[in-house]
């Protein structure tokens, strides 16, 4: 078994994907449209195979992502990325392009080198080695 995608619920469609493809290199497919239920996503394809939908339709709840809250549900995924110079370097190019830097780049107890970084929408995306 494997887990062959995550969705997201978004605001702005069109800027999220932009996010996931300029700094993670996603290839997103075509948008996809059902005006009976107002609903409209993308999904993104990584070089592994893993695929993230991105979905948008009037009238979902926000949630509180203050980058001190932490709450029961989904928490974060991880994109690695190869390298702990690249997740250096990707973190230094999403602080300096103005996205918000939670966890700074270290090695975590469990072996992890990560930096965690919240997105457009304010999803937490840890970027590992």
């Amino acid at each position: 078994m494997r887990i062959e995608h995550l969705a997201i619920w978004t605001h702005d469609l069109e800027k999220i994907r932009a996010f996931y493809e300029t700094y993670f290199h996603a290839k997103a497919g075509a948008r996809y449209r059902n005006n009976s239920k107002e609903f409209e996503s993308y999904f993104l394809s990584f070089d592994d195979g893993f695929r993230l939908e991105l979905m948008h339709k009037p009238g979902i709840l926000t949630k509180d992502t203050s980058a001190s809250l932490e709450y029961i549900g989904f928490a974060h995924f991880a994109i690695a990325v190869g390298s702990k110079e690249k997740v250096d370097a990707l973190t230094e190019k999403l602080r300096s392009d103005g996205f918000a830097i939670i966890g700074e780049p270290r090695t975590t107890g469990d072996g992890y080198y990560e930096s965690v970084v919240l997105d457009p929408e304010g999803n937490r995306i840890e970027i590992t080695v």
